[in-house]
């Protein structure tokens, strides 16, 4: 893995949104709507899909499926979803904009990586319309990557399909899968890396695995920190990880020394 010529980043929870709060927030507040209260492992279990597959995933799950069908006298199915996504994509759209600040390292190690001559791809959960707002905000406070693509470049073929990896890999002008490492917070990410044939690594700290705000990991002992990190690493490489990282900054200096 030492001969990496590109590293291909998700978004929120990765290199922006500490926790990535700002889907979690917006996809709670829609059910809530509906009279459903999800609990946070519900909400976070298919985090890094597209949206509106999250919503369905969601939507199928045995206890909410049961609330919903108890609620309205019927099971869940696409008309349920779409309703639900609309009102998402409204919530998530009026909120992106506090959410895109880059996580601690990134600017940073992102700048070190392409000193080195490595290329900067991402791929994301959102949509271009949600990219539109996430992009020039993160761009604000220093940190853009050569190229990015959501699912609307792939036909709404989100993670875990491999095709947004695919054209980063053409855009970003590589020959080689394993020259390139795809970097996520989720589950979702590392099975994207696993299915496009390139490398494949977690990162730990401010993950949607992990769910917890800046403020909220900060206060914990170190002690603590060590067993959220553990626990989450274990999540990563049990979904197939080549290389989990706590951080950005140990990404860094693991590629670079």
């Amino acid at each position: 893995m030492k001969k990496i010529k590109a590293v291909i980043f998700d978004w929120a929870g990765t290199t922006v949104d500490f926790g990535c709060m700002a889907p979690v927030q917006a996809f709670v507040e829609v059910f809530k709507q509906y009279g459903i209260e999800p609990t946070m492992e519900e909400v976070r279990e298919p985090m890094g899909m597209l949206k509106i597959d999250h919503i369905r995933t969601m939507l199928k799950m045995d206890r909410i499926k049961a609330l919903w069908t108890e609620k309205y006298g019927k099971e869940p199915g696409e008309e349920e979803a779409q309703a639900l996504y609309q009102i998402f994509e409204e919530k998530l759209l009026s909120i992106l904009h506090l959410y895109s600040d880059p996580k601690p390292g990134v600017v940073e190690t992102v700048n070190r990586l392409r000193r080195h001559g490595i290329k900067i791809g991402s791929t994301t959960g959102y949509n271009d319309k949600m990219m539109e707002i996430v992009v020039p905000a993160a761009k604000e406070k220093g940190y853009e990557p050569d190229v990015w693509f959501s699912p609307d470049s792939t036909g709404q073929k989100g993670r875990p399909y491999p095709y947004m990896i695919f054209r980063n890999i053409e855009a970003l002008g590589l020959k080689k899968v394993r020259r390139v490492l795809k970097v996520g917070d989720t589950i979702s990410d590392i099975k994207e890396g696993k299915n496009a044939g390139v490398w494949s690594a977690g990162i730990v700290v401010g993950s949607s695995e992990m769910g917890l705000t800046q403020e909220e990991y900060e206060a914990l002992s170190p002690e603590e920190k060590e067993e959220k990190c553990r626990e989450v690493s274990e999540k990563f490489l049990e979904a197939g990880a080549d290389k989990v990282f706590y951080t950005i900054e140990d990404l860094g200096e693991f590629l670079l020394g």
